[in-house]
């Protein structure tokens, strides 16, 4: 249960981070099948000892004094996930998200690792703006790892200072929810960003649709809805592919959503082209016949597309032409999304509940392992980021994840502060019990109850 309503929400949280997100002492983990590709006991049943946020031992059994034990039999264990684009509401839209917030959230969802979008107020678009999150992130549960803007106020009109920005720690350049539209900007900011090899993250979606609300379909028909059609994805992925093999520069491609997009990433890659694609969780388990109800909650960009399309996406990411998944995070309060359909904002948060989404959408054509890989490793190896490693002498950088447990999403039983989750009041299969990262646990036995 949470405090008294009497308290803000960010208090709330504030107080759980502090008695529930704790220093992490001395952490026995008791029969967990371990995901660490590198370790002699990757896939077997293991127990991990951690003290004070280190791991002192991996052994098959181990047995300690004075360790608070978790009885994890059946549970898989890896380094903790990474999230791409994940909108944090901090600075300016904490009403909608905080830092506070979205680590709790993240970390109950098993992220250790968000790489954040640049749309917030102010945007993030210089030098001190990317050392601001870097700041906050230091020793916190869960790093953040800014991606910063690549026009100024993402406006699509003037760039950024992009290499400051990367000389500070910023991972990539993007204008997050906002397509650069303009092609010459965006080959000029390719070409910018080559000289350093930056990565540019950019989501396909051609704005000549107006004030369209779904995926331009037969379910748009029923219901008398303007549609997106799958050509406003297509046709900026295919500029953006021949401005990319015209720069020879990086390019993240950020939630590709169509059969045909899918086949052009794999032509890209045939091509030799520098290009990584994403794809939403929500979209590889729903098609745009979960909005047939008007729920504003399945009201995402891009879009929820034909069965086809979602077919398409889970091969794409089971031969590996996607190359990691995301939770497309994005918080609105309530008076921005329970509006008459045509007049909520496009948006859903995830972070709780992608991972258990994916490996239900993923489980008929990959392993436990693989979908794993495509969280915690692939995500950062797009990035070029260091990946975290499980062994003897490591700090602590894990999740552990219960794919058998059952449990009823409620308001009260997410972090993030905004509650536009699609699967409010559903029973799902599969949670994060426990994430360890810089020296801090979130523990689902000492959380509220869910």
């Amino acid at each position: 249960m949470h405090p008294a309503s009497s308290m803000s929400y960010s208090n709330v949280i504030f107080f759980l981070l502090l008695a529930k997100f704790s220093c992490c002492m001395r952490l026995l983990i008791k029969q967990t099948k371990l995901f660490e590709p590198t370790h002699p006991l990757h896939l077997k049943l293991c127990d991990i000892f951690v003290v004070n946020g280190v791991i002192e031992d991996i052994q098959a059994q181990i047995e300690v004094a004075d360790a608070e034990k978790i009885e994890a039999n059946g549970t898989w264990t890896s380094i903790g996930y990474m999230d791409i684009g994940t909108q944090i509401g901090e600075p300016g839209y904490e009403h909608r998200e905080d830092f506070q917030t979205v680590t709790a959230a993240a970390a109950a969802g098993g992220f250790t690792a968000i790489a954040s979008f640049p749309n917030t107020h102010p945007v993030i678009q210089s030098k001190a703006k990317v050392n601001f999150l870097k700041n906050y992130a230091k020793e916190n549960l869960v790093n953040f790892l800014p991606i910063g803007a690549t026009t100024k106020d993402t406006e699509g009109k003037e760039m950024t200072e992009m290499y400051d920005m990367h000389q500070a720690g910023a991972i990539a350049f993007s204008d997050g929810e906002k397509p650069i539209q303009d092609t010459g900007m965006l080959l000029r900011v390719l070409q910018y960003a080559k000289a350093f090899n930056g990565i540019v993250v950019n989501h396909p979606h051609d704005q000549f649709v107006g004030q369209a609300q779904m995926h331009e379909g037969s379910v748009s028909t029923k219901l008398g809805m303007k549609g997106i059609p799958s050509l406003s994805e297509e046709l900026m992925l295919q500029r953006d592919i021949e401005l990319l093999a015209y720069t020879n520069s990086r390019l993240h491609v950020h939630n590709i959503s169509t059969a045909t997009a899918v086949e052009m990433i794999q032509a890209a890659k045939a091509r030799g082209l520098n290009i990584t694609a994403s794809v939403s969780a929500l979209h590889l388990l729903f098609n745009h016949n979960a909005l047939s109800d008007f729920n504003p909650n399945f009201k995402v960009l891009p879009p929820l597309r034909e069965e086809t399309d979602r077919i398409a996406l889970l091969q794409g990411v089971a031969d590996g032409t996607i190359d990691c998944i995301t939770s497309n995070h994005v918080p609105y309060e309530v008076e921005s999304k329970f509006l008459e359909f045509s007049y909520a904002k496009f948006g859903a948060i995830a972070l709780e509940t992608a991972f258990i989404t994916s490996w239900n959408a993923l489980q008929s054509v990959l392993s436990p392992a693989q979908i794993i890989e495509r969280w915690a490793f692939a995500s950062r190896k797009a990035f070029d980021l260091n990946i975290p490693s499980i062994e003897v002498g490591a700090k602590a950088n894990l999740t552990v994840f219960d794919p058998e447990k059952t449990w009823t999403v409620k308001g009260t039983s997410l972090y993030s502060k905004s509650k536009n989750s699609p699967f409010i009041g559903q029973q799902i299969i599969g949670k994060t019990i426990l994430t360890i990262n810089n020296h801090k646990a979130y523990n689902i036995w000492q959380s509220q109850e869910s």
